[in-house]
């Protein structure tokens, strides 16, 4: 059995997650945008916090807490719940390569993600596009819920079918 390690992203940690993520795009169309600068969409100035998920010391996922910029989930779970922006974040960037699904990599990311947000105080959030099926039922079985839907927007004008989830209560 692989060893699982999950914890909070390194600066030596970015050549090995931005290589991860070009691996998932290339499998998954995902993510949509920041391919192009890998390196510098990990690090982004929104980021909370982030985590790495290693088997056998190799990064193979990321997760971050971001701050929130207008996106619908963040407006969605505001009129629904009446929270202030300073209460919500934003959990993005979720990936992990093929070869190591069915490790609970993913699962272990966001454990780590929720963790921290209820930690902070912040009710997380996070929008996800309609053809990660995979995704939406992890997020549904760790008790997030739907609630909306929404268009993800990215590049140039481009847009994706996306549905809106809130974690659970923390």
């Amino acid at each position: 059995m692989k060893s699982l390690t999950v914890r909070p992203f390194e600066d030596s940690d970015l050549a090995d997650a931005a290589a991860a993520l070009i691996d998932v795009h290339a499998t998954d169309g995902y993510p949509v945008e920041g391919v192009d600068e890998p390196e510098a969409w990990l690090r982004s100035a929104d980021v909370i916090a982030s985590w790495v998920g290693e088997l056998d010391g190799v990064v193979v996922g990321h997760v971050a807490i971001m701050h929130p910029h207008g996106e619908d989930a963040v407006s969605l779970w505001m009129q629904q719940s009446g929270d202030k922006e300073d209460q919500i974040a934003v959990l993005a960037r979720l990936f992990v390569v093929k070869s190591a699904r069915k490790h609970a990599v993913g699962e272990r990311l966001m454990q780590a993600a929720m963790e921290h947000a209820k930690g902070h105080r912040l009710r997380l959030v996070l929008d996800v596009m309609t053809k990660d099926t995979a995704a939406m039922r992890l997020y549904e079985r760790l008790g997030w819920r739907e609630i909306g839907r929404a268009s993800h927007h990215y590049g140039n004008g481009q847009s994706i079918d996306a549905v809106c989830y809130v974690a659970p209560q923390a």
